[in-house]
Protein backbone atom coordinates (compact mmCIF):
# COMPACT_ATOMS: atom_id res chain seq x y z
CA UNK A 1 0.00 0.00 0.00
CA UNK A 2 1.67 3.19 -0.87
CA UNK A 3 1.02 6.44 0.71
CA UNK A 4 1.13 9.89 -1.30
CA UNK A 5 2.37 12.52 0.34
CA UNK A 6 0.28 15.67 0.79
CA UNK A 7 0.80 18.60 -2.16
CA UNK A 8 2.83 20.80 -0.90
CA UNK A 9 1.79 24.28 -2.11
CA UNK A 10 4.97 26.84 -2.42
CA UNK A 11 4.59 30.33 -1.13
CA UNK A 12 3.30 33.05 -2.77
CA UNK A 13 6.49 34.82 -2.50
CA UNK A 14 8.15 32.48 -4.68
CA UNK A 15 6.38 33.54 -7.62
CA UNK A 16 7.28 37.54 -7.16
CA UNK A 17 10.66 36.43 -6.56
CA UNK A 18 11.05 34.59 -9.76
CA UNK A 19 9.00 37.14 -11.56
CA UNK A 20 11.38 40.05 -10.08
CA UNK A 21 14.66 37.96 -10.89
CA UNK A 22 13.76 37.42 -14.27
CA UNK A 23 13.47 41.24 -15.44
CA UNK A 24 15.40 42.35 -17.62
CA UNK A 25 17.23 45.27 -15.63
CA UNK A 26 17.56 42.49 -12.84
CA UNK A 27 19.87 40.39 -15.46
CA UNK A 28 21.67 43.22 -16.76
CA UNK A 29 22.50 44.06 -13.22
CA UNK A 30 24.25 41.06 -12.12
CA UNK A 31 26.09 41.22 -15.71
CA UNK A 32 27.27 44.39 -14.66
CA UNK A 33 28.01 43.07 -11.23
CA UNK A 34 30.64 39.80 -12.87
CA UNK A 35 32.20 42.52 -16.01
CA UNK A 36 32.44 44.92 -12.90
CA UNK A 37 34.70 42.25 -10.85
CA UNK A 38 36.58 41.53 -13.46
CA UNK A 39 37.04 44.58 -14.87
CA UNK A 40 38.43 45.26 -11.29
CA UNK A 41 41.26 42.90 -11.92
CA UNK A 42 42.26 44.57 -14.67
CA UNK A 43 42.50 47.94 -13.07
CA UNK A 44 44.24 46.49 -9.85
CA UNK A 45 46.95 44.96 -12.56
CA UNK A 46 46.77 48.44 -14.43
CA UNK A 47 47.71 50.12 -11.66
CA UNK A 48 49.79 48.12 -9.50
CA UNK A 49 52.07 46.63 -12.40
CA UNK A 50 52.21 49.71 -14.76
CA UNK A 51 51.12 53.33 -13.11
CA UNK A 52 52.91 52.59 -9.85
CA UNK A 53 56.23 51.50 -11.33
CA UNK A 54 56.05 55.09 -13.67
CA UNK A 55 54.89 56.85 -10.80
CA UNK A 56 57.44 55.32 -8.81
CA UNK A 57 60.33 56.30 -11.64
CA UNK A 58 58.79 59.40 -11.93
CA UNK A 59 59.10 60.76 -8.15
CA UNK A 60 62.34 58.93 -7.35
CA UNK A 61 61.57 55.45 -7.14
CA UNK A 62 59.15 55.43 -4.83
CA UNK A 63 57.61 52.08 -4.44
CA UNK A 64 53.83 53.32 -3.47
CA UNK A 65 52.89 49.72 -1.77
CA UNK A 66 55.25 49.99 0.74
CA UNK A 67 54.87 53.38 1.71
CA UNK A 68 53.68 53.41 5.32
CA UNK A 69 53.68 54.68 8.44
CA UNK A 70 54.29 51.87 11.41
CA UNK A 71 52.29 52.79 14.75
CA UNK A 72 55.25 50.90 16.96
CA UNK A 73 57.85 53.30 16.41
CA UNK A 74 60.06 50.43 14.97
CA UNK A 75 61.94 50.34 11.32
CA UNK A 76 60.81 47.72 8.80
CA UNK A 77 62.24 47.79 5.16
CA UNK A 78 59.03 46.62 3.67
CA UNK A 79 54.96 46.69 4.70
CA UNK A 80 54.90 42.72 4.13
CA UNK A 81 57.29 42.87 6.79
CA UNK A 82 55.82 44.75 9.51
CA UNK A 83 52.76 43.08 9.28
CA UNK A 84 54.62 39.93 9.49
CA UNK A 85 55.72 41.54 13.04
CA UNK A 86 52.15 42.17 13.62
CA UNK A 87 52.85 46.09 13.36
CA UNK A 88 50.04 48.16 13.99
CA UNK A 89 50.74 50.47 10.24
CA UNK A 90 48.62 53.73 8.36
CA UNK A 91 49.36 52.47 4.71
CA UNK A 92 49.61 55.80 2.67
CA UNK A 93 50.67 53.87 -0.59
CA UNK A 94 47.79 51.40 -0.73
CA UNK A 95 45.67 54.37 -0.04
CA UNK A 96 47.10 56.50 -3.07
CA UNK A 97 46.92 53.05 -4.96
CA UNK A 98 42.64 52.74 -4.28
CA UNK A 99 42.47 56.51 -5.72
CA UNK A 100 44.32 56.01 -8.34
CA UNK A 101 42.28 52.93 -9.10
CA UNK A 102 38.80 54.82 -8.20
CA UNK A 103 40.42 57.50 -10.55
CA UNK A 104 40.86 54.54 -13.49
CA UNK A 105 37.07 53.21 -13.01
CA UNK A 106 36.08 56.60 -12.86
CA UNK A 107 37.32 57.31 -15.97
CA UNK A 108 36.34 54.10 -17.78
CA UNK A 109 32.76 54.69 -16.51
CA UNK A 110 32.75 57.87 -17.50
CA UNK A 111 33.65 57.18 -21.28
CA UNK A 112 31.42 54.19 -21.43
CA UNK A 113 28.31 56.31 -20.05
CA UNK A 114 29.27 59.14 -22.93
CA UNK A 115 29.22 56.43 -25.62
CA UNK A 116 25.75 55.18 -24.45
CA UNK A 117 24.64 58.37 -24.49
CA UNK A 118 25.40 59.39 -27.75
CA UNK A 119 24.49 56.59 -29.04
CA UNK A 120 21.42 56.67 -27.33
CA UNK A 121 21.12 60.26 -28.65
CA UNK A 122 21.70 59.35 -32.97
CA UNK A 123 19.16 56.83 -32.52
CA UNK A 124 15.56 58.01 -33.62
CA UNK A 125 12.36 57.62 -31.85
CA UNK A 126 10.32 54.88 -33.16
CA UNK A 127 7.47 56.26 -35.38
CA UNK A 128 3.70 55.74 -33.68
CA UNK A 129 0.47 56.22 -34.69
CA UNK A 130 -2.32 56.97 -32.87
CA UNK A 131 -3.28 55.98 -29.44
CA UNK A 132 -6.00 53.43 -28.69
CA UNK A 133 -8.03 56.61 -27.11
CA UNK A 134 -6.90 59.05 -29.49
CA UNK A 135 -8.41 56.29 -32.64
CA UNK A 136 -11.52 55.89 -30.68
CA UNK A 137 -12.21 59.66 -29.90
CA UNK A 138 -11.86 59.91 -33.62
CA UNK A 139 -14.26 57.72 -34.48
CA UNK A 140 -16.83 59.38 -31.67
CA UNK A 141 -15.75 62.66 -33.14
CA UNK A 142 -17.04 61.07 -36.51
CA UNK A 143 -20.32 59.35 -35.41
CA UNK A 144 -21.05 62.98 -34.19
CA UNK A 145 -20.49 64.91 -37.22
CA UNK A 146 -22.85 62.15 -39.20
CA UNK A 147 -25.34 62.68 -36.33
CA UNK A 148 -25.66 66.03 -36.98
CA UNK A 149 -25.22 66.13 -40.51
CA UNK A 150 -28.44 63.84 -41.04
Amino acid sequence: MATSLPHLRSPSWLAEFKAFIMRGSVVDLAVGIVIGAAFTGVVNSLVKDIFNPLLGALIGGIDFSNVFLPLDGKHYASLTQAQAAGAATINFGLFINAIIQFLIVSFAIFWVIKALTRLRLHSAPPATGPSRTETLLGEIRDLLQARTAD
